[in-house]
């Protein structure tokens, strides 16, 4: 079987992509790009950051009704089996995450609320600390009482937990808490770029020790200089693979639909995405039409298919199997 055979075979899983948080289609389109790239399942980000529950809820809603209108292109995913479906129908299964628990503040029951709507992952905290932990750029004082309870019910939910973005001391004390597998949505290791946002060997493996998957992303600053070369990805995920296995490492591309947007968010919001951290106008992003490139690049690499496979996009799924109810 070609790299380009086994692309188009395999289930592939974008862990996370980004449009802009507004309810209008004005890059909901651009989907497409998903289905062209080969892509099987992406989830679709609706909050991150300070964003309130109300906007959320907007977002959640206007893409909901757009896909669902859309059946001969994409599927709305309720169960893992969904995957399959689109994957044997030709379509996008799509789903969607929520980055941090600005949203959901004292009340645990939007996370069942939010899950009975296709939300299927939700992070801890967004780069600064919040009601239920710490974030990856601040002064992280580990996982509250709250977000012990909101760690105790997204399991019973069948939410999958994300430390992306979060603090260490967070996630160490959320790796230490979980009884079903957690992930790192979209992250890189810290041994290759010395960045916060990018996470150190032991919680490569304490996340792998749960059962979890690491999702690298392609964003230029935390994958090197500003680089967002196929070639920088693969290291990242080649590394990450080496330390704790294949079966551990996925895809979270993080693509921005909308840079210039994103832009404007950076200026208006800096303490959220310093300066001196890399947060700059021009970030360049790993796109969906390189995924093909990143299968061939395994192949050449020397991993067996099964690994690839599981690279690509069964190794997410393997959670979703274990965790989504």
């Amino acid at each position: 079987m070609t790299p380009a055979e086994l692309h188009a075979d395999a289930i592939v899983w974008d862990n996370h992509g980004c449009l802009p948080l507004e309810a209008d289609d004005r890059f909901l389109p651009q989907l497409e790009r998903y289905r062209k790239a080969g892509v099987t399942f992406v989830s679709l980000n609706v909050g991150d950051a300070d964003v309130p529950c109300d906007q959320v809820m907007g977002v959640l809603t206007f893409f909901r009704n757009w896909i669902a209108e859309r059946p001969e292109y994409y599927i709305l995913v309720r169960h893992a089996d969904d995957v399959l479906t689109a994957k044997r129908e030709g379509k996008l299964a799509v789903a969607f995450d929520i980055e941090g628990m600005v949203s959901v503040q004292d009340d645990l029951s939007r996370i069942s609320h939010f899950y009975g709507l296709g939300v299927r992952w939700m992070l801890m905290a967004y780069n600064k600390n919040n009601k239920a932990g710490g974030g990856c750029q601040d002064d992280d004082t580990g996982l509250t009482p709250l977000g012990q309870n909101i760690c105790d019910e997204m399991d019973r939910v069948g939410m999958v937990k994300c430390l992306s973005h979060t603090g260490y001391r967070t996630a160490r004390d959320i790796f230490a808490r979980t009884t079903v597998p957690a992930i790192f949505s979209h992250s890189n290791p810290r041994a290759l770029r010395d960045h916060p946002r990018n996470i150190p060997d032991d919680l490569v493996t304490a996340c792998a020790a749960t059962g979890g998957v690491i999702g690298i992303n392609g964003i230029g600053i935390f994958l090197g200089d500003n680089d967002n070369r196929t070639e920088t990805m693969l290291r990242h995920i080649d590394y990450v693979a080496t330390l704790a296995g294949p079966e551990h490492v996925g895809i979270g591309l993080d693509f921005m639909f909308d840079m210039a947007g994103f832009d404007t968010l950076m200026a208006e919001k800096g303490h959220m995405w310093p300066a001196e951290y890399g947060y700059r106008p021009g970030i360049r992003i790993v796109p969906p039409e390189a995924l093909p490139d990143l299968t061939e690049g395994l192949v050449r690499l020397g991993y067996s298919e099964p690994a690839i496979r599981g690279i690509l996009g069964e190794n997410f799924l393997r959670v979703a199997r274990q965790v989504w109810k």
